[in-house]
């Protein structure tokens, strides 16, 4: 018994010697559901948690009515930390309605995370209870925490998936935490295509700038237009702080633009395998050869695309005079990570020639 007490304590001492802590931070439209499944579908040994962060955005700008950038960050990365260390119940605390014995119906996108809807997490089926996110792979009741947990604390390795993180420097105290060992990938995306994306996924906020674009200027102290300069100065600060390898990140940072991975899935795939130090599964391969060849893509939040088809498609979709208006915005940005500007309708609908330049990212 001593002896068998003894191989078990070794064997979770491997497991969390080897344990790795991956954060996949991006921003919305950047193609980061579909990078996450990388993640989602590498088998058995992986938690993996989509958007857990959703919770706390809503709650803070319920509460204050807009949210606070300082408080949000130290409560976004509190949590980051306790579901790092399989530790749920400061995510419950940000839930609505609140969980009762840690049981919840409300948890975002449940059916999005694989590890969410596993046997050993899927209670009884309950009848007239109505679960928003619930899981399709098969038929559970309400989510319980507790359960949730316990599946985590099993898995060799945890990644986590964020739109919400706005800069990595706020995640500092996550690499000197002695019980994690974070690696931060940072997804990243032409801001022209994010944009295009966004006025075909959330039109209403949009109305505007179509209208702008027919006939007349586009106001640079329009609210849309000052978030969306907010957006790429947050990602080219985060980036240029990764990129600069400072002592804390150093091993634990990686630049990944959305336009690589639709253009090469699998050599993309594999070098964030290497960095991770996660084997690549034969389930990750499979997954990406048939998802990266959807005849169409399947919806605005889809995993599935013809990823090549993708990269450029938005060049015919977005006016040039609001792409002019995301180059003046966003032009640091853009040259940072290697998108080439157009000065022409003519430049920007030419399918000949690729706004993407040839850059490398070093990361080590």
């Amino acid at each position: 018994m001593k002896r068998r007490l003894e191989n078990y304590s070794e064997h979770q001492e491997v497991m969390t010697r080897g344990r790795k802590h991956i954060l996949l931070l991006a921003t919305t439209r950047t193609g980061s559901s579909f990078v996450g499944e990388f993640f989602n579908q590498q088998g058995d040994n992986m938690f993996y948690s989509f958007e857990p962060l959703w919770h706390v955005e809503k709650m803070l700008t319920l509460d204050t009515g807009g949210t606070n950038a300082t408080a949000a960050a130290k409560a976004y990365r509190d949590v980051l930390r306790q579901l790092f260390l399989c530790d749920f119940s400061l995510l419950e605390s940000f839930i609505d309605p609140p969980p009762v014995d840690h049981i919840t119906t409300a948890l975002f996108r449940r059916e999005s995370s694989s590890s969410l809807c596993e046997e050993s997490v899927c209670s009884p089926f309950i009848k007239g209870v109505f679960e928003r996110y619930h899981c399709r792979t098969r038929r559970c009741g309400p989510l319980n925490l507790t359960m949730a947990s316990q599946s985590c604390l099993q898995k060799e390795h945890r990644a986590i998936k964020s739109v919400r993180v706005r800069q990595l420097e706020t995640l500092r105290p996550l690499t000197e935490d002695p019980r994690l060992d974070v690696k931060f990938i940072q997804l990243v995306r032409d801001p022209r295509a994010v944009l295009a994306s966004r006025m075909v996924a959330f039109a209403a906020k949009y109305k505007n700038w179509k209208q702008w674009a027919v006939g007349g200027d586009v106001p640079i102290e329009d609210d849309e237009v000052r978030k969306l300069k907010g957006n790429c100065d947050n990602i080219r600060m985060s980036a240029e702080i990764g990129l600069r390898r400072p002592s804390w990140l150093r091993g634990r940072y990686m630049l990944v633009r959305y336009e690589d991975i639709a253009r090469f899935p699998m050599r993309k795939a594999t070098e964030m395998y290497r960095f991770t130090g996660i084997p690549f599964t034969p389930q990750v391969k499979s997954w990406i050869l048939k998802n990266t060849q959807a005849a169409k893509t399947s919806g605005v939040y889809s995993t599935q695309k013809n990823s090549s088809e993708q990269v450029e498609k938005w060049r015919f979709s977005l006016p040039f005079k609001i792409a002019q208006v995301v180059q003046k915005v966003c032009g640091p940005t853009m040259k940072l990570f290697g998108y080439k500007f157009v000065s022409s309708e003519e430049m920007l609908t030419d399918k000949s020639a690729s706004l993407i330049e040839d850059k490398m990212f070093n990361f080590s």
